[in-house]
């Protein structure tokens, strides 16, 4: 079971990852393949930064059809 604060929207990554035992990387295939999340692209033209953010309905969906990475 996942506790986390009801006025909390928005996970980045590094939360969920955290939070369901999944690795980055795993999570970020996932998340393409299933279309959960969203990528936040902040900053200029020059340093552009991509950011995958989750909703508390991606988090649940995740804990509960995945299994947390053994490696």
């Amino acid at each position: 079971m996942i506790t986390v604060k009801a006025s909390q929207k928005i996970f980045t990554c590094e939360e969920v990852t955290n939070l369901t035992g999944i690795c980055s990387g795993h999570l970020q295939n996932l998340a393409k393949r299933h279309r959960l999340g969203f990528i936040s692209r902040n900053g200029n033209l020059e340093n552009h930064v991509e950011q995958w953010l989750f909703t508390s309905k991606d988090l649940m969906v995740l804990a509960i059809l995945f299994l947390p990475c053994a490696h």
